[in-house]
């Protein structure tokens, strides 16, 4: 059913397609019709972070930037469905194309520059949600970021406001210091910036712990472009600051998969399938540089269940697509839980 809605899709323009499904989802699920386009998947229990996770696959962050269509993507089966990039302010991102499909390589090209309707739509929205109001079985990321306009010596505050105003509402929260879309923001990950700014969020995380009565998970998403003494500085800090959980990663800036195609010389990120080695290459050393103890989600090229079992291989506690989900549809959600129930009965076995 779905690959005939994806040929009417991949007629429209890439950002249209996009606002149309979040549109025709949410209509359906608030209609009482079940948005979901194959058998419900069955529930793999997973515990990480302290959070029960009904199974280990999520919607990756980029797709539900104001968290207006919470029940209707917790409805596809995922096990986790992390909404956002949120800022403090609205803004418009960056000039429109800013959207690209490379279907032959089941990829997309994005620079859209973490637009959004800020951080107060945003927990609008996730009050609204049946989700809050009535608690559900899925469990809610929100991924926070900060403003274009925002110098990155005043990033620490963009940060806290977004933490501040989501933290009531999250099961965790996201930093995202990786976005390539927004100028200067990866300067972010370098050593002494990343301690900087963690240091001050965790601070204002075990603040915002005492005063609400619960303590609720932070982590960090990386970029899959950095260099493998960065990933092992990365790993140090966050290691240190004990943080709880890191996102490995975000979209690349490489084009050497997709060299040669008409589209490649884009400006933005690229996901999807191209992305899958590089990104599973930072996430395996990743696994080997930090404490036990710190669990990682994998999430770049997941478009089988077998990409999902080898993020779990390379080190993965939980995995993500978005990208995967324009190319499949949400059968691979239940791909990907099926698959994971193999692995981890060969494991057991």
């Amino acid at each position: 059913m779905y690959g005939l809605a994806r040929k009417l899709l991949f007629r429209l323009d890439p950002e249209q397609a996009h606002e149309l499904v979040l549109r025709g989802l949410d209509g359906a699920w608030r209609a009482g019709l079940n948005p979901l386009l194959a058998a419900r998947p069955h529930p793999l229990p997973t515990t990480v972070m302290g959070l029960s996770f009904r199974n280990p696959v999520g919607l990756a962050a980029g797709l539900d930037k104001n968290g207006a269509c919470i029940d209707a993507l917790a409805a596809l089966g995922f096990g986790f469905v992390e909404i956002g990039t949120t800022t403090p302010r609205p803004q418009v991102g960056n000039p429109k194309p800013r959207m690209f499909r490379l279907p032959e390589h089941e990829a997309i090209i994005n620079r859209l520059g973490f637009n959004n309707e800020g951080v107060d739509a945003l927990v609008r929205n996730v009050e609204a949600s049946k989700l809050k109001r009535v608690g559900g079985d899925t469990v809610l990321g929100i991924n926070i970021g900060k403003n274009k306009d925002t110098p990155n010596e005043q990033a620490a505050a963009d940060y806290l406001h977004c933490l501040g105003r989501v933290y009531p509402l999250a099961d965790y929260v996201t930093v995202n210091i990786s976005s390539p879309n927004t100028a200067g923001l990866r300067e972010l990950q370098e050593e002494k910036a990343l301690r900087a700014l963690v240091s001050e969020i965790i601070e204002a995380r075990e603040r915002l712990a005492t005063r609400h009565g619960r303590r609720i998970p932070l982590l960090v998403k990386i970029a899959p472009d950095l260099s493998d003494d960065d990933i092992d500085a990365s790993a140090r800090v966050l290691g240190e600051l004990g943080v709880d959980g890191v996102i490995a990663g975000n979209t690349t800036v490489d084009r050497l998969a997709v060299e040669g195609h008409p589209l490649a010389g884009e400006a933005g990120g690229l996901s999807g399938r191209p992305l899958y080695g590089k990104s599973t290459t930072v996430l395996r050393r990743l696994r080997s540089r930090l404490p036990a103890d710190i669990p990682l989600i994998g999430v770049g090229g997941i478009l089988s269940g077998a990409d999902a079992a080898g993020k779990m291989t390379a080190g993965a506690d939980l995995v993500q697509f978005y990208t995967g989900l324009v190319y499949r549809g949400p059968v691979l959600v239940g791909e990907c839980i099926e698959a994971l129930r193999h692995r981890r009965d060969g494991v057991r076995g």
